[in-house]
């Protein structure tokens, strides 16, 4: 396993889509996140970079789905999802104008 220096390399992107602007009004917020990050990295860059309280990180691996270009068959990248629920009363402002 690969060390993780920086809290930047465990969070790669917040996941805007219809179901995650919902989810935020859950106080959830969903990242993609490094391979083999676990639930304690990303509590800690979440409260880290956005000054946070962290109450629950759920993880889960995300399979790629097969692609078909032609006679190429391949599959898209596997990936994994964090989804983070933060204390009542805690806002990420950076991602309040997508939520």
């Amino acid at each position: 396993m690969t060390e993780m220096k920086y809290s930047g390399d465990v969070l790669l992107r917040p996941l805007i889509t219809e179901k995650t602007v919902a989810s935020g009004e859950l106080n959830k917020y969903i990242f993609e996140v490094h391979r083999d990050a676990n639930k304690q990295t990303v509590k800690d860059a979440v409260e880290k970079l956005f000054n946070v309280k962290v109450k629950q990180v759920n993880i889960m691996n995300m399979k790629g789905k097969p692609k078909k270009r032609g006679v190429f068959v391949g599959k898209s990248r596997s990936w994994k999802k964090a989804i983070v629920t933060l204390v009542t009363g805690y806002r990420i402002k950076e991602l309040e104008g997508q939520h």
